[in-house]
């Protein structure tokens, strides 16, 4: 009895100490950021500590996946929402001076919640005020601050042309900044390549406080951030980006097949053929299961989505000369804008304003989440698609999908090395898993995340191996993490290769050139080759 009351004490005392120093901690943070000496606005309207009446909803408002937002995730000391660039500045130099890490949200989608959780003492920059878009339609360029949100791009672009766009994802609510910084692909990424492509120009602060342009921040630093993940090197505060013509007219359709209706066979034949398609067509499948109309039994529906940069007389015979299987007719087809494709795309019904585009916040109900991903080089058999079905009617996956995105077009023109992102050609698609669930607990987590490993462990065979390529967009921790705060370069290879391939090792130099002592860092934050200090 007395050694359990001695431990007691101890473990009271010791989370006493631990509560009065991250306090303490905060207080001195504060009292930094509020005599840095350079702001022009005042940076104490968009400080907020856990005292304040607002710390939670500033914090809950970008949490779009329930696992990261429970009592027991560790939360941020003091959370700043920047109103101009010198907030950032005085953020990163006054995290340095009290031991504080600095975790950067732009939209708040992290997979893995790594944008806003640590495990150390730290700070989140919400960079939710820092999202203005200039659209420059005769230079066919765009500056895009990190804070906007691809929809809010979007919505910017089609305000000033209706022929312009840019190559970005789907989901409107995805903040820029992370986007475009690990890549960014969607329905434009045959005919443009991802977002990262095509960027021309950007704004970091870096770990001294100091403002970077490209020109500032040289081709090493400028080709490291586009789809390397900007997080490892500084903080992002806009993209130049150059924007792609678009016809007036695009032509959408999303036409499901069921197994009874020979999804399957359909599925072989888009496999051989959707990578060499005419670049102006993309045709991704999203696989989910549903309940049978003829037999009133669970089965597995492939919705294939399409976007056609064209009319759909166009389009028609170019679907019969290609992929004549998948039996599209043109009452599947609807014609629109690109924009309103965009829309449509998201979960948007066609009658809703185009302002729905500005939300932030999701269009469905936020549940818990957790994605992986893959790369497909060989077409996987018909014996490994059947084998993947049944996985689909256990009860943890009523609300999961898998998704087969082409490559093709100019995805097959650009090195691998062009910019971090590896993932070119010799694939023929993309595989993105993911499960939702709605059920509180650790219960109920741990089930559904059994169930989308055990799917992800099923297809080992038919996808991408030395390494078995991810997207670092998609992040999982699963493939690996950083140790601690100086994890070594072949620890991090661990995860990185899968990330990068070959590209990794540049990574890590030009981290060591603007960041030695690894004072970005996360998860999966790339590594300095610095050794620590003693």
């Amino acid at each position: 009895m007395i050694r359990q009351r001695t431990y007691f004490t101890i473990v009271v005392i010791s989370l006493s100490f631990s509560f009065a120093s991250s306090s303490a901690d905060a207080e001195n943070f504060v009292q930094c950021l509020y005599n840095y000496p350079r702001t022009t606005t005042s940076i104490s309207n968009v400080v907020y500590t856990k005292t304040n009446r607002s710390y939670s909803s500033k914090l809950d408002f970008s949490i779009h996946n329930l696992r990261f937002k429970s009592n027991t995730i560790p939360k941020p000391l003091v959370i700043v929402t920047p109103l101009e660039v010198s907030h950032i500045q005085a953020t990163i130099i006054c995290s340095q001076r009290h031991g504080m890490q600095i975790r950067t949200r732009s939209g708040g989608h992290d997979y893995e919640g790594v944008s806003y959780v640590s495990k150390h003492p730290f700070v989140v920059i919400d960079l939710i005020n820092l999202r203005g878009i200039q659209v420059h339609v005769q230079k066919r360029t765009a500056w895009v601050q990190a804070g906007a949100t691809v929809g809010e791009l979007y919505h910017g672009i089609s305000k000033k042309s209706k022929t312009l766009g840019f190559p970005a994802g789907v989901c409107p609510t995805v903040g820029t900044g992370g986007h475009i910084s690990g890549g960014g692909y969607g329905f434009l990424m045959r005919k443009y390549g991802l977002a990262a492509d095509n960027v021309i120009d950007a704004q970091i602060v870096d770990v001294k406080g100091k403002l970077l342009d490209r020109k500032a921040m040289g081709e090493d630093l400028f080709w490291a951030i586009r789809g390397g993940g900007g997080a490892s090197f500084g903080v992002i505060v806009a993209w130049k980006v150059k924007l792609v013509p678009v016809p007036s007219t695009v032509t959408m359709f999303n036409v499901g097949r069921r197994l009874e209706e020979n999804a399957t066979e359909i599925i072989h034949k888009w496999q051989l053929v959707a990578n060499k398609l005419d670049e102006n067509l993309m045709i991704r499948i999203n696989l989910r299961r549903v309940n049978s109309c003829q037999t009133r039994r669970l089965t597995v529906q492939a919705d294939f989505e399409s976007v056609y940069l064209g009319g759909v007389d166009q389009l028609l015979p170019l679907m019969q000369k290609s992929f004549p299987e998948l039996g599209l007719v043109r009452e599947d087809c609807t014609e629109t804008s690109w924009v309103d494709s965009t829309r449509v795309r998201a979960g948007f019904r066609r009658d809703q304003s185009p302002d729905g585009l500005l939300n932030r916040t999701q269009l469905s109900v936020v549940s818990f989440f957790k994605g992986k991903s893959d790369y497909v080089r060989d077409p996987i058999p018909d014996v490994g698609l059947e084998g993947l079905w049944p996985l689909f009617f256990e009860d943890e996956a009523a609300d999961a999908f898998v998704q087969f995105t082409p490559y093709g077009g100019r995805m097959y023109q650009i090195s691998e090395s062009e910019i971090p992102f590896p993932h070119r050609s010799g694939n023929i698609f993309q595989i993105q898993y993911g499960v939702y669930w709605h059920e509180q607990g650790k219960v109920a987590s741990q089930k559904h995340m059994k169930w989308i490993r055990k799917v992800y462990k099923y297809m080992e065979p038919y996808v991408s191996k030395s390494p078995r390529a991810a997207y670092m967009n998609y992040r999982d921790l699963d493939i690996g993490m950083n140790n601690n705060d100086h994890t070594s370069y072949d620890q991090a290879s661990i995860w990185g290769v899968k990330y990068f391939n070959n590209n990794f090792k540049r990574l890590a130099t030009v981290k060591t050139k603007v960041d030695p002592q690894n004072f970005f860092t996360n998860e999966q934050s790339i590594p300095s080759l610095c050794k620590r200090r003693k």
